[in-house]
């Protein structure tokens, strides 16, 4: 027996303009007026930045102002790299390389959706019929589900930061969410065509972040169809034209790159290593990271997608259940095979678990909900005013305590009111007391009523952050203070720095300063930039690799934020 009564005033739809607005006010703050942050962001917008002032050899081999980054796959920088060209006049080149991670952003939204609101129609999926009618149309049960299942993927805590990034792992989650949809039209409908169009999903994914994830993504999606009315030789007939597509697909880079030799390197044999590099023996280290990261990541959908799995144990063959648990099965799997397991691991499981959690909020007790609410309603409003006291606290002074511990973490900043930061700010305070106001007064009984506040909680506590803090988190992960003060120190008509700095600095420098940093191919520069730590007994000790000859010590700095991070720029004696 199925686990679900619901009556037809559950299923109200969501209205399109609130969950339009939602979808604004999640990713639009993040990407305005803030500079690329250090590690990944920077590193990320550095590869964009010089394939969009580049020639056709840095968009075949992906590189920060001549630093080799093969490892991923190019496709999230090209779409910023396009960005920057197209707009970077306008808006300038960071804010244009973020234009198209709001169209990553739709793209995953749209596709979770309707993922859900295909599987949500199905007859399998149905509530129960009440004796004297009364339950809901398919259709309008299956558009409850999708506003639920959206409502839980902006309101993960794992999602917040990664969807913000200009990185690669930004879009591979989105493709995720296609390819899940793919996967849903294909097994509502298994055809040739429906395959084709999951190999271009599984192709995406192949030239955003190497082909480990969308491999076995694609194995989970034929797994599914032991469950389907399918003949064994129609089904290795579709996953032949799966494979085939996306084979083809990555070869629009990896067939030229390899013919073309950009830099006179070989990129697929580094991309083929990286990829290699992913997989692993599961040991405890991957066991914990999953356990330990994943209970915070990925709430508040992992709670009701194991409920779900629960409560529709009974019915095995559901679809609306085996698909989305196939997925993260395999991203489960994915992580604990992996010697080194990361974040962007663990976004590959965030569009099926929240699949998984509107289902499970189907045959959750009216306890259990209201118990959600009121912990999203205390925890988030308690979030909320942390941060209003911290930011009076560093404007005024006041209280003694939590300015000093706001100003600590950015020795050196000087905080300055910021009129229509405060403005968004505060609209967006009242918008929340407001929700709550709605959710409490008018107790509604439609489905997504559990996670509404959650998400709109989240997205309150970003806006506060992005607007009231955004000049503060600058000033902490930004190298571009550095950047200016290397700049000021280099000698007249230089042109040619080597180095030893990671990635997200070298983007930073080469993009604030316009340092010339050596090639891809390497020359012999005689400027020195390099980066160590505070901590080195030897203060003036050069690495093995540059005592050649003499150098002489022209500038030392670092991020005031920085309590370990040293920069050190030479020049070659004689």
């Amino acid at each position: 027996m199925k686990p679900v009564r619901l009556p037809a005033a559950a299923t109200l739809a969501l209205p399109r303009w609130a969950l339009f607005a939602l979808g604004l006010l999640y990713i639009l703050p993040g990407l305005i007026g803030r500079d690329p942050w250090k590690n990944d962001d920077a590193a990320s917008f550095g590869i964009m930045w010089t394939m969009a002032h580049g020639t056709w050899q840095d968009w075949l081999w992906p590189n920060i102002a001549g630093m080799s980054m093969p490892d991923e796959g190019p496709l999230a920088f090209w779409l910023g790299a396009l960005g920057i060209k197209l707009f970077g006049w306008l808006m300038g080149d960071v804010l244009a390389a973020r234009v198209g991670t709001v169209g990553i952003f739709l793209l995953g939204v749209l596709s979770l959706w309707y993922a859900t609101f295909n599987l949500g129609r199905r007859q399998d999926a149905q509530p129960l019929r009440l004796a004297f009618g009364g339950q809901p149309e398919p259709d309008d049960f299956g558009r409850t589900l999708a506003d639920a299942a959206v409502l839980i993927y902006l309101g993960c805590l794992g999602l917040l930061l990664h969807s913000h990034e200009t990185t690669s792992e930004a879009l591979q989650v989105s493709l995720v969410a296609l390819l899940l949809y793919r996967t849903v039209r294909y097994v509502e409908g298994p055809s040739l065509r429906n395959a084709a169009l999951s190999g271009l999903a599984v192709g995406l994914l192949t030239l955003t972040r190497g082909w480990v994830t969308p491999v076995c993504l694609m194995l989970a999606l034929f797994a599914c169809t032991r469950f389907l009315d399918q003949p064994a030789i129609r089904a290795a007939r579709d996953l032949g034209a799966t494979i085939a597509v996306g084979g083809a697909v990555a070869a629009l880079w990896l067939l030229p790159a390899q013919l073309l030799q950009p830099y006179h390197q070989l990129p697929l044999n580094a991309w083929l290593a990286w990829n290699l590099d992913q997989l692993g023996m599961p040991g405890m280290h991957s066991l914990k990271f999953f356990f330990r990261v994943g209970v915070w990541f990925f709430w508040p959908a992992w709670p009701f997608a194991g409920w779900a799995v629960w409560a529709w144990r009974r019915q095995r063959r559901a679809l609306h259940i085996v698909v989305p648990l196939a997925f993260v099965t395999m991203g489960a799997l994915l992580t604990l095979f992996s010697d080194q397991p990361e974040q962007g691991q663990l976004l590959v499981l965030l569009p099926p678990l929240a699949i998984m959690a509107a289902f499970g909020l189907l045959t959750m007790k009216r306890g259990a909900i209201n118990a959600i609410d009121w912990f999203s309603v205390m925890a988030l409003t308690l979030c909320a005013a942390v941060i209003w006291v911290f930011w009076i606290a560093k404007l005024t002074g006041w209280p003694a305590k939590a300015a000093k511990n706001a100003l600590k973490l950015v020795p050196g900043f000087h905080p300055e009111l910021g009129w229509i930061a405060l403005l968004v700010a505060l609209a967006a305070t009242a918008g929340w007391f407001a929700l709550v106001h709605w959710r409490i007064s008018r107790q509604p009984a439609v489905l997504w009523r559990a996670v509404v506040l959650s998400s709109g909680g989240l997205i309150l506590i970003w806006i506060l952050l992005m607007t009231l803090f955004l000049p503060d988190v600058n000033y902490s992960k930004s190298y571009a203070s550095v950047a200016r003060q290397i700049a000021d120190k280099l000698p007249a008509g230089a042109r040619c720095i080597e180095s030893n700095v990671g990635p997200a600095q070298r983007a930073s420098f080469a993009y604030y300063a316009q340092l010339p940093f050596a090639g891809v191919e390497g020359d012999h520069c005689d400027l020195l930039l390099l980066q160590d730590s505070i901590k080195l007994r030897d203060e003036r000790e050069i690495p093995a690799r540059y005592r050649d000859q003499q150098w002489k010590l022209l500038w030392e700095g670092r991020r005031p934020a920085d309590r370990d991070e040293r920069f050190r720029l030479y020049r070659r004696g004689g």
